[in-house]
């Protein structure tokens, strides 16, 4: 997971330096803009979501798979592209900052919910 995190983020954030700085911004720019963004973002998290998933899990319960990891980095990605897409008419306030991470965090809070007494069973 860490090998793909490191490639995910040199790839994203070089792909945005080159499109930044070559490219006239269009609506195809545009779009590859947010994808890259996605991508950079999400590689970045990546390591820091999986530190924090180790350090805040309790002894008795085992550490979460490498696919919330990465879910709970691609919810990170979308939050920083959502945030951006709102920016460009400036729409974008401190509250619709939050309530939009409040709604991301409690759709992973349920994600989880659902997935932690299946969890259980397979041991």
């Amino acid at each position: 997971m860490i090998i793909a995190a490191v490639i995910m983020m040199i790839g994203g954030w070089a792909g945005l330096y080159t499109l930044v700085t070559t490219q006239i911004p269009r609506v195809g720019q545009r779009w590859m803009f947010f994808v890259l963004l996605q991508i950079a973002v999400a590689g970045t998290v990546m390591p820091f979501l999986r530190y924090i998933n180790v350090r805040l899990t309790p002894v008795t319960r085992a550490v979460p798979p490498s696919g919330v990891i990465v879910r709970q980095s691609v919810w990170f990605g979308l939050y920083v592209v959502t945030c951006a897409w709102l920016q460009i008419p400036r729409v974008l306030t401190v509250p619709m900052m939050f309530f939009l991470a409040l709604a991301f965090v409690v759709i992973e809070i349920f994600l989880r919910s659902r997935e932690i007494p299946n969890e259980q069973y397979d041991e």
